[in-house]
């Protein structure tokens, strides 16, 4: 594991130099589409991404979930790696206490041996679901609760060889047998908890703001109160996400943005679904109280999405910014991800019909 230098925003890299963007794909699944094509639209995200110009495109592990097709993680990224050439491919994330770590290491090693320099490991600490299913993936209703993640997470590590780590599995154990590079390790949340365990491994941190809690400032500044250099970063290094959706006029963008509202609310109330499509949504007798929920998604033309995108930099002092479109068809969540890298400035691969 090598070090790496971040330099935290300032105004004028956020105006003239932008932050980097990253993208941040659930594999929704809309009414009226299957699970292969749900998982052939994400495909679809990850090549748009990386002609684009975004750093990484993360993958949730979300379980017995009908808006969602992302269940395996290590899975996902390898297809997701072979498809695209040079952006970050990676979790978002692989919530550990429903896996040995032991796996985890070794789903994780391998696809750094495929994949150099390519792979992110972002790890969490909830479920990715509901009870029930949790005990079904745990098959022991002891290991329900989480209080043994900061353990497992440094066996984790050690597993990846990182050296700070004594004692453990990695005593015994190795997660590949000629290990050359290992896969960046970050820690999500959307705690004070995972906030400060981050901060003191010396581990990049990733914040769920677009969950929608009111917390991330505080989040964010614990992280960094409680950051120690580590082998891995000798500065604190910090992604926070957002639910964005751009499109050519702010009428389109809200139309477009309803059906997340509509499944964001399903998630809240447990009446989970497929994502509705756009005519769908607006026939729903739910539209008012979806519509009413507080919300900090940065949804309407690109140039409000970059102004909202350029706010929550400020605010937070984010090194990279993560985004999220929650909308129906795959079409709308690829035009939505070019507006955003054309008015943010992202720099395109060479030869694509962006550049």
């Amino acid at each position: 594991m090598t070090a790496q230098t971040t330099e935290p925003p300032t105004e004028q890299s956020t105006e003239q130099s932008p932050l980097p963007l990253s993208v941040l794909e659930l594999a929704t699944v809309g009414s009226g589409q299957s699970t292969a094509e749900a998982l052939a639209a994400t495909t679809e995200v990850a090549r748009t991404a990386d002609r684009l110009g975004y750093r990484r495109l993360w993958v949730a592990e979300h379980h017995n979930m009908p808006a969602v097709a992302s269940t395996n993680p290590p899975v996902l990224v390898a297809h997701l790696a072979a498809v695209t050439e040079r952006i970050r491919i990676g979790s978002g994330g692989v919530m550990l206490p429903n896996h040995a770590p032991l796996v985890v290491a070794e789903q994780f090693a391998l696809l750094e041996a495929l994949h150099p320099g390519r792979i992110d490991l972002g790890i969490g600490r909830a479920p990715g679901t509901d009870q029930h299913t949790a005990l079904a993936l745990r098959r022991d209703p002891a290991a329900l609760s989480a209080d043994d993640f900061p353990q497992h997470l440094l066996d984790l590590l050690g597993l990846l060889g990182d050296e700070r780590v004594e004692g453990g599995l990695a005593e015994r154990f190795s997660a590949t047998p000629a290990a050359e590079s290992a896969p960046q390790v970050v820690l999500l949340g959307s705690s004070g908890f995972s906030a400060q365990l981050a901060g003191a491994l010396g581990l990049p941190f990733a914040y769920a703001h677009h969950f929608g809690g009111p917390h991330t400032v505080a989040a964010v500044g614990l992280y960094r109160d409680s950051f120690r250099p580590s082998p891995v970063l000798d500065r604190p290094c910090t992604i926070v996400t957002a639910n964005v959706l751009a499109a050519e006029t702010d009428a389109e963008a809200r139309r477009l943005a309803l059906p997340g509202q509509l499944m964001r609310l399903a998630i809240r109330t447990n009446r989970l679904r497929p994502v509705p499509s756009p005519a769908e949504a607006e026939a729903d007798p739910e539209r008012a109280a979806a519509e009413s929920m507080p919300s900090n998604a940065i949804v309407g033309t690109p140039d409000v999405v970059v102004a909202g995108l350029r706010r929550l930099a400020q605010e937070t002092g984010a090194d990279e910014l993560m985004v999220s479109a929650s909308t129906h068809g795959v079409a709308e969540r690829v035009r939505s991800l070019e507006l955003v890298a054309a008015a943010w400035g992202l720099s395109a691969a060479p030869g694509s019909a962006a550049a």
